[in-house]
């Protein structure tokens, strides 16, 4: 006849012949908890003393008194295992963020899927096997970094998806999908995005980007240099990137006014079948500063105030309109500059005062709060 302990505890092994210690596991909602049982001479359940992992132990916090009062009240070892299970199962259920191992058989399904997709391929995996970080190349050549995240072992919706991309990635996610159609969907996902990246590289490779310093793939913002203290801010739409993207043109307002007015008149000659620089060369009939004709030093000018050029990921944006001065400050530098002298006077969030170096009128709108 089968032993009731070992059927409800298979892992609980006697350690002696008179069956006074065992040490296993039990396992509750397919997770394994160690535990060790000693029983007196007599072999009387009552007086056992029971050790638990310590993983049991932070479970079964606060049941202690329970189960003692279990342990007098069974009527044997066995009936004291179900109720110590039955314990776990309910704080395993009040604490949601715990998951259980999965089977084997999972394990071995990923390792084969992993082949099947290639190894190369895989930049690292959790413990878990659950978050895959995977490495991509898209038709141009360009790397890019994708991670998946499972959500169980069997898994009714999408992974939580991550990659360096302009646009939210988007999963056609089915139980039955495997690894390599999942990394498929994101090689198809780069290929909605090559002319997106086509015209970014072709502005970060003939012009001189003053923001972002250092471009990642996701950003879809760029600032360019076009003269001392003059640039042109960029917002290109990832799904529409060769139409006219959103512009502001950033200077003394001398050199400003007539870009923003060739921009005005000459927006009908934007042409969605060339590239964004192109069309922005023509429409503003300007050359812009290249790397290889130009040194990017000769754009950035410090500060006039804190003398530097970034300031928390800011460069000096704001510049005297005279002519003659063209002295640049970061917006925060020259706020908080004027609105502390009493020749300087504020409309709404708006500061009126003189220019440090050359005294003539100069503006500044209040720096935004940062959250």
């Amino acid at each position: 006849m089968e032993d009731p302990l070992f059927k409800e505890a298979p892992l609980l092994i006697p350690q002696n012949r008179e069956g006074t210690f065992y040490d296993g596991f039990i396992t509750v909602q397919e997770r394994y908890f160690r535990i060790r049982i000693l029983l007196p001479p007599d072999g009387q359940h009552k007086k056992a003393r029971v050790y638990y992992c310590l993983k049991l132990r932070d479970l079964l916090r606060g049941y202690e008194d329970t189960l003692k009062q279990r342990l007098q009240q069974s009527a044997d070892l066995v009936s004291f295992i179900l109720e110590l299970k039955t314990i776990v199962e309910e704080s395993l259920k009040s604490q949601p963020e715990s998951r259980a191992l999965p089977p084997p058989e999972y394990y071995s399904q990923v390792i084969a899927e992993i082949n099947t997709l290639g190894w190369d391929k895989l930049l690292s995996i959790d413990t878990e096997f659950r978050k895959f970080k995977f490495n991509a190349e898209d038709s141009c050549g360009r790397q890019h970094i994708f991670t998946a995240e499972l959500k169980s072992k069997h898994p009714t919706e999408a992974p939580e998806c991550t990659a360096d991309l302009p646009i939210p990635l988007t999963v056609n996610w089915t139980p039955q999908m495997t690894l390599e159609q999942l990394y498929g969907q994101f090689l198809q996902f780069l290929g909605s995005l090559t002319e997106f990246w086509d015209v970014m590289d072709e502005i970060d490779s003939n012009t001189w980007v003053l923001e972002p310093e250092k471009p990642i793939r996701a950003d879809t913002m760029r600032r360019i240099a076009i003269g001392d203290n003059v640039s042109i801010k960029v917002e290109v739409d990832p799904k529409h990137p060769k139409m006219l993207p959103e512009c502001c043109l950033l200077g003394a307002e001398h050199v400003v006014t007539p870009l923003r007015n060739k921009l005005n008149t000459n927006m009908h000659l934007w042409n969605p079948d060339s590239s964004v620089l192109h069309n922005l060369r023509d429409v503003l009939e300007i050359e812009f500063p290249s790397p290889a004709t130009h040194e990017k030093s000769s754009f950035s000018i410090e500060c006039g105030i804190c003398y530097g050029f970034h300031l928390e990921g800011a460069i000096p944006d704001q510049v005297c309109n005279d002519p003659r001065c063209g002295q640049p400050y970061h917006q925060a530098c020259l706020y908080e500059w004027l609105r502390v002298l009493p020749t300087s006077r504020q409309s709404f969030n708006i500061v009126f005062g003189e220019c440090p170096y050359c005294s003539k009128p100069i503006t500044v709108k209040m720096a935004a709060q940062k959250s």
